[in-house]
């Protein structure tokens, strides 16, 4: 096993202190491993529910040139923006008469 050193503040310290003296873990060590892999449980949870609830939502269908223009993730942003945000977009796009004062 690999070690690993980090700086606490006094208080997180004698906090870590603390939950080992409970007899729960036998050195601040064990119990830093398990807060880590109950984080890992919970940010794994969480991203399947998400992924559960996209998969059940609306439909995004994005050309290809667009994907291609402006990235996936970029792409996937601009379109999942309610609408009352993409009309205020478009409407502070200059216009073509305006494009062509430039």
């Amino acid at each position: 096993m690999t070690s690993l050193n980090i700086s606490l503040p006094e208080a997180l310290k004698q906090y870590v202190e603390g939950q080992v003296a409970s007899g729960d873990w036998g050195t601040p060590s064990e119990y830093v491993r398990e807060l880590i892999r109950q984080d890992k449980v919970r940010r794994l949870s969480n991203l399947e529910q998400e992924l559960v609830a996209a998969a059940k939502g609306r439909k995004i269908e994005l050309p290809v040139a667009e994907i291609r223009r402006k990235g996936l993730i970029a792409a996937l942003r601009d379109r999942a923006r309610p609408t009352r945000i993409r009309r205020r977009a478009l409407r502070a796009r200059p216009t073509t008469d305006d494009q062509r004062r430039l």
